[in-house]
């Protein structure tokens, strides 16, 4: 039967956004570009008069000036067609790139299927146990505006909402970012320099945690492949890997 792949509109595919949402059941690092205006495009998959999936394209923002393919999905009942809908959206898109996060496992198959070159930006982490750690005389509290000028000094960043606070001085700051799918809070953080290596980290994203926890989400984070020290801090506060964002080419 005839396979199509044809540009549509966003409210098209919604319901099949939410299949899609509900068997990935974890962080979806994208998922909120969808509804920014011009930053997305997305396809129709069908096969003869059934629509059987979707393609979303980024073209905006850091994908402007190489249109990339980062989510993918197909109704269960059609996969036996999986690499065939995704040949057919690869020849209507035009595109080259493949952006997906590893624990994505429809995209991740084509990616390695019809790429050349894989690489990992990130190492994607999972809330994994509850840790205990305690630094003496260091309190952990909300930011507020008079801190702002003392957060740029420590180049820190001065829209974190929480903070460490040692001896008078902010030590580090973090927050809790939900423009992805809710109910996950992706965590980050940034210790000061002066401060590093005394496991201000590890406290920080506990607390961090906690309090995502307490709001009734569910804690998050990823790091860069290489930044070791920031691997090693968010393991020290519980968090476990889930998977890798994984970028390719797709080969000619």
């Amino acid at each position: 039967m005839d396979i199509q792949a044809r540009v549509v509109e966003l409210p098209e595919i919604e319901p099949l956004r939410e299949r899609y949402r509900q068997e990935m059941d974890c962080q979806i690092i994208h998922d909120s570009i969808h509804a920014r205006p011009g930053w997305t495009r997305e396809y129709s998959l069908t096969i003869g008069h059934e629509t059987v999936g979707y393609g979303s394209l980024a073209v905006a923002g850091p994908w402007e000036d190489s249109p990339t393919i980062y989510e993918y999905y197909v109704l269960p009942g059609y996969r036996t067609r999986i690499f065939d809908l995704f040949a057919a959206l690869l020849a209507s898109s035009g595109v080259r790139k493949i952006e997906t996060q590893s624990n994505g496992p429809l995209l991740t198959s084509m990616l390695h299927t019809f790429s050349d070159r894989v690489t990992s930006e990130s190492i994607l982490f999972q809330d994994g146990l509850t840790t205990s750690h305690s630094c003496e005389k260091v309190c952990f509290r909300p930011a507020s505006p008079e801190d702002a000028a003392q957060l740029e000094r420590q180049q820190l960043d001065p829209g974190a909402k929480w903070l460490l606070e040692s001896e008078d001085q902010i030590a580090a700051a973090g927050d809790i970012l939900f423009h992805y799918n809710r109910p996950y809070g992706d965590i980050y953080m940034k210790v000061a320099d002066p401060n590093r290596g005394r496991g201000f980290g590890a406290y920080l994203v506990q607390e961090l945690k906690r309090v995502c926890r307490e709001g009734g989400s569910v804690p998050a984070a990823r790091c860069r492949v290489k930044n070791v020290a920031s691997r090693k801090t968010l393991q020290k506060a519980g968090f476990v890997p889930c998977g890798h964002l994984l970028t390719g080419t797709v080969a000619r």
